[in-house]
């Protein structure tokens, strides 16, 4: 009977056939509107995430996030020192005037041992360090199927943590890994947002592209639970591309409009892949370009619906 109730651990590889029929769909009924600008009643502040310049140091990162004018940076943590040293990014915050968004929790594949081995310990350390640097949200992945009793109980340990630390722990969506033509289901309890008991959430939309999610309609589902928005683009390749947003498939001006419309309060972080750019010149216009895409959408430039014009 046990074995019955087993989930399976391959599915039919649907990724592109899904992306395609949503472009399709946006093409038939599109909800853009061009003409309109929305902005939310609530502060949203545009952040750069440490990955975005990687392999830069988090010193760059606040510098580069203070020249080309962001609102914070979010830090991935790594086994590079620099990331695990709060007081070390509260005197860059100070240096910069950019405020700590947000600290990305080590629970990436390649990260098992980065600050501790073990996966509740890992979180705990990495919310008093968020909490210490003055960050507010800790983004973190969905456990892997083999961890065990941290994989069993993940959602409520999430949220137990979460209240006694004070500090939102907001789970990515990720993807199915793929083997041929099969999804190979690596993530536990699943790793679609959707469905599962978490209290907050972070939405990616390179993830949600390599997945074949619908980024919009999946955003309208969670919206209750919608902390945080790693702003980056996917061509709908099965490969985790982090395009500039704009430059890929994905309904992100839609979401982000839909977002604004909708009053969200909330942090969204720039998660583009500039790790094979050769000058730093081209860097920057590709986070200059990210940057301001992100407050167009949001309505944070000009004026919007609410505001008469002069």
């Amino acid at each position: 009977m046990a074995d019955r109730k087993r989930r399976p651990l391959t599915t039919r590889n649907s990724a592109r056939l899904k992306t395609k029929r949503q472009r399709e769909e946006l093409a038939r009924n599109p909800v853009f509107e061009p003409k309109s600008k929305y902005r939310s009643i609530h502060p949203i502040r545009v952040g750069l995430s440490t990955s975005s310049v990687y392999p830069m140091t988090v010193r760059e990162c606040f510098e580069t996030a203070s020249r080309l004018g962001y609102d914070g940076v979010e830090v991935m943590i790594t086994n590079n020192e620099e990331t695990q040293d709060a007081g070390l990014m509260a005197r860059f915050a100070e240096a910069t005037g950019l405020p700590v968004l947000s600290v990305h929790a080590p629970t990436l594949l390649l990260m098992p041992r980065v600050m501790t081995k073990d996966h509740w310990e890992k979180l705990r350390l990495t919310a008093e360090l968020a909490k210490e640097a003055g960050a507010r949200t800790v983004v973190l992945h969905p456990p892997f199927r083999w961890q065990g009793d941290y994989a069993r109980n993940f959602a409520e340990g999430v949220r137990e943590l979460s209240q006694e630390t004070g500090v939102t722990l907001a789970v990515e969506n990720m993807y199915p890994w793929r083997a041929g033509l099969r999804e190979v289901i690596v993530y536990a309890p699943h790793w679609d947002l959707l469905g599962q008991d978490y209290d907050a959430v972070t939405f990616d939309f390179s993830h949600a592209s390599t997945a074949g999610t619908d980024a919009l309609e999946a955003v309208r589902t969670l919206f209750p639970a919608l902390r945080h928005i790693h702003l980056t683009d996917g061509s709908g390749s099965l490969t985790d591309e982090h395009l500039v947003p704009g430059r890929g498939q994905m309904p992100v001006a839609e979401t982000l409009q839909y977002l604004a419309k909708h009053d969200w309060s909330g942090d969204v972080v720039v998660e583009v892949n500039t790790r094979f750019t050769p000058r730093r010149s081209t860097r920057d216009a590709m986070l200059a370009e990210s940057l301001a895409f992100a407050r167009e959408h949001l309505g944070l430039t000009g004026r919007t619906e609410a505001e008469p014009q002069q």
